[in-house]
């Protein structure tokens, strides 16, 4: 009997393995992420499932607007019709405004319509055999693109504009060209979003496609110190106030991590003051203020901090590391007066003690062992850590109170963090801390937006130090509180934001806006710098209305879309949702409630040929492993309609390992049994 039972543990041990294989296969294993992991070329040589052969940028920064062009080319080698999925980022501040779709001599502009309508309209276009391209809004800066019916043979290239408007920090300007998304966990996410399924190559693989850019630089004033740090480029100067800038060849792989141009305009001035534009029935204008420099540190208050650092596994490695650095140069720079807590989140959440501690030498070396013994794995459940946080006890009433967040983002619930933190403003300001290649932009600034904070973004080892030491000098030196705007003899409304936030670093105010009649009168910015009322007043009929800034209306639309929807999912009103819709189709503009469609008339399939829809695959962002989509890195998948491929790339292995294991228990049994 003893024997026969050894036997059945054996014949368990050998076919594990392929019941391993089939959970897999049928989704019954925990994933951890929605991603198919990794993806794996088809057998099939009909099906080209990398039909995006390259992207490209065009930037034209004049003054402080930056306006882009994307253009996407796909190309279809294989010999069956194909349609193109591809999932893509921009800036969390990017109005885009216009798509159009090119197939040989032919240009079709594309529309903008409600979502709905927009979809019906591309899978009509589909299924009556046109060339068809739709693009459709995941979050506020990511983007689903679908293309269509692209025949064997065809390339079609896909055009999309936006602009968005670049703010200075310290006197620097930095103009930040998201390349790809990052995997993201959806483990806490309550809705089925497509854009959470798709493939990825292993990490460390290039780009499949050619990645290209070129900014031209207009600054107005005289231009020094531009620099890239994140891709190698080739810089040449127009003069002193142009710069033409384009990647290097060595670049053309470069897809896999953002594009970073810093630069600065002669003895660190910066672009202030008033820009006005006409158009039609409304006028815009836009207003830039610098704030006066850090107050002395005398006159700022005992703080309490709350660190909440993501240790899941897309940490592992250099962002991890990074962070145990930057809580460490936080912890050592606190005053004697303020206190602290930690707390380590990814699958589950533990926290270094009860209630915050008083920064003493001895509580900070505590504190950075207890940080120091996590590696990087698990989930990145980020609502249940906050929500942790925020009920932790306030170390004493009246003390200024602020929550760090430290992480790569990589997660699907953005809305419900951002409604967290909305409910619980009166507990404490959010400073949000964003390490990685690829960071999720949107999670981090809007953290940060709502939470009355500053967001800060490191992307590698390199600009690491210099990234904390300025991200330690924001959360503990405000600037200028109670701002307020007022306005003289100039008719403004439709102000955004309405209300204006502290300012926490050496950053400009600026706000948006319509005007009626005459561009004259006066505006005046107060608040209080430490103990002293500040005042600053503008003329603003000394500046004159110009067509060079009918980016204005697009950055004024997606402002308040921003504050609308971006940041807010407590109001899923029809009011709100019609709102959004309203601005959307009147002002041309992307939305989570409008699309862009572009179809061309030319009947070029027929209707019974059948097409293969493919899932782009996309990098990993460089320097995430791949612990970020899956258990186990030896599962590769690539999702095509209709067939859904998950290889087990190990099983032979496993099986051989088992087969030995087995082997030596059914030995040592059989040996003991006689």
């Amino acid at each position: 009997m003893k024997k026969t039972a050894l036997l059945l543990t054996y014949l368990t041990l050998m076919v594990s393995p392929f019941f391993i294989n089939q959970s897999i296969a049928q989704g019954q294993v925990d994933q951890k992420t929605s991603s198919p992991y990794f993806f794996v070329k088809s057998d099939d040589p009909n099906v080209d499932q990398l039909p995006l052969k390259s992207t490209k940028a065009n930037v034209n920064i004049a003054g402080v607007i930056a306006d882009v062009t994307i253009s996407q080319i796909y190309k279809n080698e294989g010999a069956r019709p194909l349609e193109a999925i591809y999932v893509f980022p921009t800036s969390t501040r990017a109005a885009i405004y216009g798509m159009k779709m090119v197939v040989g001599q032919r240009v079709i502009e594309a529309e903008i319509q409600e979502k709905n309508k927009a979809r019906k309209t591309y899978e009509t276009a589909k299924e009556n055999g046109q060339r068809t391209s739709l693009l459709e809004q995941e979050r506020p800066n990511v983007f689903l693109m679908n293309v269509a019916n692209i025949m064997p043979g065809d390339e079609i290239q896909v055009v999309v504009n936006y602009t968005e408007l670049l703010i200075p920090d310290g006197g620097v300007y930095e103009f930040v060209y998201p390349t790809v998304v990052g995997p993201r966990f959806a483990g806490e996410s309550t809705q089925n979003e497509s854009f959470t399924n798709t493939p990825y190559l292993k990490a460390g693989k290039m780009p499949s496609y050619e990645f290209g850019l070129n900014v031209w630089l207009s600054g107005g004033l005289p231009i020094q110190d531009v620099a890239c740090t994140s891709h190698k480029i080739n810089t040449k100067y127009e003069g002193t106030a142009a710069a033409n800038i384009d990647l290097d060849a060595t670049e053309k792989n470069g897809g896999n991590r953002d594009f970073i141009l810093q630069y600065q305009l002669a003895g660190g001035k910066i672009q202030e003051g008033l820009l006005l534009y006409e158009h039609e029935d409304e006028n815009y204008f836009l207003m830039m203020v610098q704030p006066p420099k850090k107050v002395k540190a005398e006159d700022i208050p005992p703080r309490e901090y709350v660190f909440i650092v993501d240790v899941s596994g897309s940490m592992n490695g250099f962002p991890l590391d990074i962070s145990k650095k930057l809580m460490r140069n936080l912890m050592t720079s606190l005053r004697p007066s303020d206190k602290f807590n930690v707390m380590l989140f990814a699958s589950t959440s533990s926290v270094l003690a009860q209630q915050s501690l008083d920064a003493s030498a001895q509580n900070v070396e505590r504190a950075i062992n207890f940080l120091g013994n996590s590696s990087g794995s698990g989930g990145t459940r980020l609502i249940s850590a906050l929500e942790k946080a925020l009920k932790l006890p306030r170390a004493e009433e009246g003390i200024s109170r602020s929550f760090v967040v430290i992480t790569d983002g990589y997660i699907s619930v953005e809305q419900e963090a951002f409604d967290l933190v909305r409910n619980n403003l009166d507990n404490a300001n959010l400073f949000a801390f964003g390490i990685g290649s690829g960071v999720n932009r949107h999670l981090i600034e809007g953290l940060a937006h709502i939470g009355q904070g500053q967001p800060a973004i490191v992307t590698d080892q390199a600009g690491a130090s210099e990234a904390a030491e300025k991200f330690r000098h924001y959360i503990q030196s405000p600037v200028l509180t109670r701002v307020k705007a007022s306005f003289k003899d100039f008719q403004v409304y439709d102000m955004e934001p309405a209300v204006l936030p502290d300012v926490m670093g050496d950053r400009p105010v600026v706000f948006f806006g319509k005007y009626k009649g005459e561009a004259s009168g006066n505006i005046q910015i107060k608040g209080y710098s430490g103990r002293k009322k500040v005042k600053t007043a503008f003329d603003v009929g000394s500046v004159k209305p110009d067509k060079k800034n009918a980016a204005l209306r697009y950055l004024w639309a997606r402002e308040r879309i921003r504050l609308l929807d971006d940041y807010n999912n407590l109001r899923s009103d029809e009011a709100r949702i019609r709102e959004i819709t309203r601005l959307g189709l009147g002002y041309n503009l992307m939305t989570a409630y409008t699309s862009f469609v572009a179809v061309d008339k030319e009947i070029i399939k027929d209707k019974t040929e059948e097409t293969a829809s493919v899932k782009q695959a996309l990098p990993l962002p460089q320097g995430v492993p791949n612990y970020a989509v899956g258990f186990s890195p030896a599962i590769e998948g690539v999702v095509i309609k209709g067939i859904n491929k998950e290889i087990f790339s190990s099983s032979s292995v496993y099986r051989f390992i088992a087969l030995i294991f087995g082997a030596g228990l059914i030995f040592i049994g059989w040996r003991k049994l006689g």
